[in-house]
């Protein structure tokens, strides 16, 4: 190796190893930003999705699209932390449970935080291009919820509504994508996860209600006031009951049906988890709701397992 060349290498590994803790400190504000370190929101947005693939495919949907919608799913949510985190960035200070995220501390700016969202929606996008033009349409759709989600708490007491929308969306992209159409049973399971998105992002909401009043936000949780819990229950009976005519119009038989019932167990569960309002109980009861997502899909899975 001629000396130059070697000079070279050595002064480029000395700058690497040099910055090597810049760069993983920066990784790790990036990755509290986007939430990666805490995947229970992506768990929630990628069940509906699965549900709709499954269905639209079958049992046997397109190895391709389930790629892309998994790495979609990610992305988006991730993009819509940044984007969220940049427009509470002056509430979340004053937030018990959000006072440490990188924008309310400045670990991030909110250009860089712009940056970042946009990078991730850019990727995402170019994952919509690889499917076909109704998905790509349909698309444009997800982005205007994803953007407008973070400001709805400031104008209304229903942004857990809006955010059942965004959550929602894949839906009829994953029917569109799969099948080349949104048929009516498509539009069934958007309107059962919109329901539950409402149960859960209300409970996520009644964690932080105290702060909320303090500082001016919105939410269904405030909204509800001590009727919460019994409005609550009357939607996650609503939930349960449109799945169930997902499940008579598809003719998708016993397996499926002990899922529904398992579902309905698990928010009877939340419920007790909820009864005093504590804010550790209440977050718990969210987290749990990921096995309602993954129960409903085994029960997907085992239904067409055993039609194949």
């Amino acid at each position: 190796m001629p000396p130059a060349i070697g000079i070279f290498l050595r002064v480029a590994g000395a700058r690497a190893q040099d910055s090597w803790p810049r760069l993983r400190e920066r990784l790790r504000v990036y990755a509290a930003l986007t939430r990666i370190d805490r995947p229970i929101g992506a768990m929630l947005l990628l069940w509906p999705t699965l549900w709709a693939l499954w269905i639209a495919g079958d049992g046997a949907p397109s190895l391709h699209l389930l790629l892309v919608f998994l790495s979609g799913v990610i992305l988006l949510r991730s993009a819509g932390c940044a984007l969220n985190d940049l427009a509470d960035r002056g509430f979340d200070a004053h937030v018990q449970r959000t006072r440490l995220r990188p924008l309310a501390t400045g670990a991030v700016q909110p250009q860089e935080a712009l940056t970042v969202a946009g990078t991730l929606l850019a990727l995402a996008f170019a994952l919509v291009l690889t499917t076909n033009r109704l998905t790509i349409l349909l698309s444009f759709v997800a982005l205007t919820l994803a953007g407008t989600y973070p400001y709805m708490k400031r104008h209304t007491y229903l942004p857990q509504f809006v955010l059942g929308l965004a959550f929602s969306w894949g839906i009829p992209m994953a029917f569109a994508a799969q099948a080349g159409a949104i048929p009516q049973v498509a539009w069934l399971l958007f309107i059962a996860n919109l329901l539950w998105t409402v149960v859960f992002d209300t409970i996520y909401a009644m964690v932080d209600r105290e702060d909320d009043l303090r500082i001016g936000i919105k939410s269904t949780a405030i909204l509800f006031e001590d009727a919460d819990r019994v409005i609550i229950g009357v939607i996650q009976t609503m939930f349960i009951v449109v799945l169930a005519i997902v499940g008579r119009r598809l003719e998708l038989g016993t397996p499926y049906a002990v899922s529904l019932a398992v579902a309905a167990a698990f928010m009877v569960y939340h419920q007790y988890l909820i009864r005093e309002r504590l804010p550790q109980k209440c977050l718990q009861a969210f987290h749990h709701n990921n096995w309602i997502g993954l129960v409903i899909f085994a029960g997907l899975v085992a239904t067409y397992g055993l039609r194949s």
